[in-house]
């Protein structure tokens, strides 16, 4: 292991050049002010890039979901469903400008309700009604066309990148074992197609279906047909294209290892460009341990598994298709207020960000932009909550390029890496999950430093540069903490600072502090920090 700074010219012949700090700090601890104050390291392995993202790895879904909508004696929807969402807020449209391009997934429980009103049905267009013996508790509803103009305006205007969620049980008839067999008929869908392509509406995926997959939820259907409907929409998708055309998405739904392999085989090589699983790993929002599990290092790392799996399912396909997080809320029914809309929910979900990008995983859609009690923004003012500033420094510092990222100190620090964004070096992002220690952090590199010989032979060693030659070299630091220490609250800080939107639903601007290059990151209790280090000698970033 050698550490590594950014040498004149000359040394950068070297293949790992950069260190924040004398190494032989790392690992003490010191009481301070009733908190433990440790120092630890880093090690980033920048040789080469683990995994790769795409560049808009950051999605947020919108749902149907009318105000109606209720979980436990609380109806946290609002007029956040796609039906009757204001898109005229300023607060909205510039919350989604900001990240040029969000992806948007359009999708949710009902989505396997919705027709669309083409025409081509003869049946008139009536929306979503309270039916509580109906799946879901609501009757089949109808997307007018009229609103579906409404929709793509505001995603023109706001440069959103949208992926469809289409009607999957549309033909389908009830098995004696509860799932739903016989084809899709795709009538409906192709004719919602062909409109939207004669509109020049620009949508960036059509999505088949929604937790239909394995046991599903509210009903399934098996991956074997799953696999011949994907395969239509497919065909559909050619025939209204001409030249590039959408990426054919599916299932949107839980994973199920025999399930995926199965849709996995049955499409490849390139029927499918998208493979899409929902989280909920969290349980119930009605939980009252929620808290504790997103504290919990051990829980969070019980999803490394399920991303683990999906890309070994992939790999050994021999297939194009890649993978997303298609929805991912946390906590299902809704969230619960006042932990998926609170401070608290960044560790998590961060946290999902990083583990997931690891493994491989190119998009991660949050359940919800808006609506429920895990929104980005809040249901009725469309304040951003702490979560929606945690996805924009991410969108907007994080690379694609994933770097390996090993800490062998405490498991409460959670550490991820990646080739920076439209800059230098590398970005750093580190999660606190102790309300007791402070961590120094310093970063070194994996790798050895090649140095000449006086006889010409050549050794490996630890290189510790010099205080003159970092001197000049600075870092940018991100540090997110939750207003008055309190993790449930909905206000967060950025460097000491509230963040709030300004006059006419401004987004307030991300400003990091400058922090001398030979100091470690300090990490305090309860706290997010990103870093920018671009002095660091990394050749997967070049």
């Amino acid at each position: 292991m050698a550490a590594g700074l950014l040498l004149p010219q000359a040394a950068r012949l070297c293949f790992c050049v950069w260190a924040v700090a004398v190494l032989s700090l790392a690992g003490s601890s010191a009481a301070v002010n009733g908190t433990s104050a440790v120092s630890e390291a880093v090690v980033v392995d920048a040789r080469a890039a683990v995994a790769e993202t795409d560049s808009a790895f950051v999605c947020a879904t919108l749902d149907w979901w009318p105000p109606e909508k209720c979980d436990y004696g609380t109806c946290a929807w609002g007029r956040a469903g796609l039906l009757n969402l204001d898109l005229s807020s300023k607060i909205l449209q510039n919350a989604v400008k900001a990240f040029s391009p969000l992806r948007l997934r359009l999708g949710g429980s009902l989505q396997d309700l919705v027709v669309y009103g083409t025409g081509d049905t003869g049946a008139p267009c009536s929306p979503f009604t309270k039916n509580t013996s109906a799946m879901f508790g609501f009757t089949q509803g109808c997307l007018p066309m009229h609103r579906w103009d409404e929709l793509n305006a505001f995603f023109q205007k706001s440069g959103a990148q949208i992926v469809f969620g289409l009607n999957a049980l549309n033909g389908r008839v009830p098995m004696p074992d509860g799932s739903m067999g016989g084809p899709w008929d795709y009538t409906n869908a192709a004719s919602f197609i062909h409109y939207t392509v004669s509109k020049g509406y620009d949508i960036y995926g059509w999505e088949l279906g929604n937790e239909l997959s394995g046991s599903g939820v509210g009903t399934r259907v098996g991956a074997d047909q799953y696999a011949v409907d994907v395969i239509n929409l497919n065909q559909v998708v050619d025939k209204a294209y001409q030249g590039s055309k959408p990426l054919v998405i599916a299932p949107g739904g839980f994973f199920d290892a025999g399930w995926f392999t199965e849709l996995v085989a049955k499409t490849k090589p390139n029927q499918m460009d998208v493979i899409t699983h929902h989280i909920y790993n969290l349980g119930p929002g009605v939980d009252t341990h929620l808290v504790e599990k997103i504290l919990n290092p051990s829980y969070l790392d019980n999803m490394v598994s399920t991303f683990s799996n999906l890309q070994g399912i992939l790999k050994s396909a021999g297939t194009s298709t890649t993978a997303w997080v298609g929805e991912a809320g946390g906590a299902y029914n809704s969230g619960h207020h006042l932990v998926t809309d609170a401070f608290v929910f960044s560790f998590w979900y961060l946290d999902q960000l990083g583990m997931s990008a690891k493994y491989d995983t190119k998009s991660y859609c949050r359940q919800t932009l808006v609506g429920g009690n895990y929104g980005l923004l809040n249901t009725t003012t469309f304040e951003p909550n702490p979560d929606y500033y945690s996805a924009l420094l991410w969108h907007r510092l994080m690379g694609t390029k994933v770097l390996s990222t090993t800490f062998n100190g405490t498991n409460k620090i959670r550490a991820y890496t990646h080739c920076s964004k439209d800059s230098e070096g590398i970005t750093l992002l580190l999660i606190n999950l102790s309300g007791n220690n402070t961590n120094h952090i310093y970063v070194n590199s994996e790798g050895a430093q090649e140095f000449a010989h006086p006889h010409g032979a050549k050794e490996h060693r630890r290189s510790i540069p010099k205080l003159g030659e970092t001197a000049g070299l600075t870092r940018q630091e991100y540090h997110l903490t939750a207003k008055d220490g309190n993790l449930q609250s909905q206000h967060m800080l950025l460097n000491g600072n509230v963040l709030a939107t300004g006059a006419n639903g401004a987004i307030p601007k991300l400003e990091p502090v400058q922090v001398e290059g030979t100091e470690p990151i300090t990490v305090a209790p309860y706290s997010i920090v990103f870093a920018h280090i671009p002095g660091f000698y990394a050749p997967a970033c070049r």
